[in-house]
Order: C-alpha cells, then sequence, then structure tokens
C-alpha cells in the first residue's frame, strides 16, 4: 500500500531514488496446483509480471528465482512472458538464484540480460527427466483385475500397472531428447559469447554459483540488494510486487462449499504432491 501511495504523490513530493520492482518465483513448476501444493506456472505469474513491469520509471526489474524445475512447457512460456515484457516495456531484466535455480528454474533464468547467484546456489541441471512408479504385481497381490479398452495401440503406453516394454521406453527417450534439444538451443542463445566450450554443461549435472560462473552459466556472484544499490545508487529502493488480493485480504484455507468427501480425496491428493515436490527439491541436496 505504501509504494501505490508514493505513485500516486507528484515526483517532487517523492523521496529520490530509484525503484527497482521484484518479482519472485519460488516453487516447482506445473500446470494447475493446489492449497496443499501452490504452482509456478503462467497463470499464476502473469499477473504479477505484468504489474511489475509496469513500473514506468523503473529501468529494470528484478526476478528472483527459487525452483527446482518442473514442467518444461509451463518454463519456457514463463521464460517467453519476460522476455515479451522486457521488448515490449524495454526493461533491463536481472536474474537472482536463491537457493536453486535448475532444469526448468535455469530456464526462465535464462530470460535474465544477467543472472546473479549467490556463491552456494545451486545452478544448471540441463536436461530432460521423467519419472513415476510401476504397480505391475500389485493388482495381483492385491485380488484386483485392471480392464482397459483403447482405441489406438498405444493409448496406454506406459501405463504404470502393466510391465515395461522397450518400445514405451525407447519412444519416451525419443520425446525426451527433443525436449533437451530446445533447452540447449535456448541455452546457447542466451549465453552466447559467454558459455564455456564444456561438454558437461549439457549433461544434466548442476553446479554452485561459483563453477556456474566459471563455466558461464551465470554473470556473477552477490546479493540482489547490494548488486542492485551498487548499480542505481544507495538510494535505490527495491519494491517487492505482489498478485492483488480481495477486499479482506487471501482467503483463509478451509472447507470451502466442497463435499467432505472432495476434502478428503483433496488431502489425500495434497500428500502425494507433496511428496512429489520434496523429491524435485531433494535432487538438489535442499
Amino acid at each position: 500500500m505504501a509504494g501505490f501511495l508514493r505513485r500516486l504523490m507528484p515526483k517532487r513530493f517523492r523521496k529520490e531514488g530509484i525503484v527497482i520492482p521484484v518479482v519472485r518465483l519460488q516453487g516447482a513448476i506445473m500446470t494447475g496446483g493446489s492449497q496443499f501444493r501452490p504452482a509456478l506456472n503462467l497463470a499464476s505469474t502473469a499477473q504479477v509480471l505484468e504489474k511489475a513491469f509496469g513500473f514506468k520509471d523503473a529501468p529494470a526489474v528484478a526476478i528472483s528465482i527459487n525452483s527446482p524445475g518442473g514442467s518444461p512447457v509451463q518454463s519456457r512460456l514463463i521464460f517467453t512472458r519476460i522476455r515479451e515484457l522486457a521488448r515490449e516495456k524495454q526493461k533491463k531484466v536481472i536474474v537472482f538464484a536463491e537457493d536453486v535455480a535448475a532444469s526448468g528454474g535455469y530456464m526462465i533464468a535464462l530470460s535474465g540480460d544477467e543472472i546473479i547467484a549467490d556463491p552456494t546456489s545451486i545452478v544448471g541441471s540441463i536436461g530432460v527427466v521423467s519419472g513415476g512408479f510401476g504397480f505391475p504385481e500389485l493388482l495381483k497381490k492385491i485380488g484386483v483385475e485392471r480392464r482397459v479398452y483403447t482405441a489406438g495401440e498405444n493409448k496406454v503406453i506406459l501405463d504404470p500397472f502393466q510391465p515395461e516394454k522397450e518400445k514405451d521406453i525407447e519412444y519416451l527417450k525419443t520425446l525426451q531428447l527433443e525436449i533437451h534439444q530446445v533447452f540447449i538451443a535456448m541455452v546457447r542463445e542466451r549465453r552466447a559469447g559467454k558459455l564455456k566450450d564444456d561438454e558437461t554443461v549439457f549433461s544434466g549435472l548442476f553446479w554452485t554459483g561459483t563453477r556456474g560462473l566459471e563455466l558461464g552459466l551465470i554473470d556473477g556472484l552477490g546479493d540482489m540488494r547490494q548488486e542492485l544499490k551498487k548499480r542505481y545508487g544507495s538510494k535505490t529502493r527495491l519494491e517487492l510486487v505482489t498478485p492483488a488480493r480481495g477486499l479482506f485480504g487471501r482467503r483463509i484455507p478451509g472447507i470451502s462449499s466442497a463435499s467432505l468427501d472432495g476434502a478428503a480425496s483433496g488431502f489425500a491428493a495434497g500428500l502425494v504432491e507433496t511428496a512429489e515436490d520434496r523429491a524435485l527439491w531433494s535432487r538438489y541436496g535442499l
């Protein structure tokens, strides 16, 4: 509210100093989401990005990323929206990596004209991964018969309740390779002239910020506040941009008009989603 009122005042009455809008992108990247698992995707970020790039007098937008990755589609959509807004509003984009900006998180970081990380941040992981569980023997043990009827011989490809098939795995790897090539092309384009010729860069490995700087994956080491004050002056103010809320603020979490059965199933799904979310973060020791 203070930032809003300050912008309404005539410039001659405002305190001196440049205001830099800050957007914080936090969490695993995926479509949808729930109260149990807030999602980082285009739908959840579009509004704050529009607001941040709408700061008329700001020379740059600072984006803080803390994400272990997730959906390559949503990662690219967020990347594309940031670059479109940067061109449209003629703003510089400075990305700051927090604990981790890896896989899809690093893909989003590529939207920055510069990427700054802490020496202990985790960056990179330029690759594609798919995972799941197989239950081919479970149904037999609990006495359940699975019945699936399809039109199209490949409609149940990679069905977790059937034994793995070599041709299914080969097909999945083909898709992964295609997505990997898209990711590699993005890195080569955005890090042109900075990226070191090292065969491990596109292997899926991840590194600390210090090593990432040596490889050309990032542009510098530091933290947001000090870096922005160094660039734009000691009186530079950072203003966190957050989603708009209703008249009475955020709705208090609880059981809504949905049935108790629906709430229970949502809670169960939330537990599974939380486990999946933790698995993403744990890949990087977090």
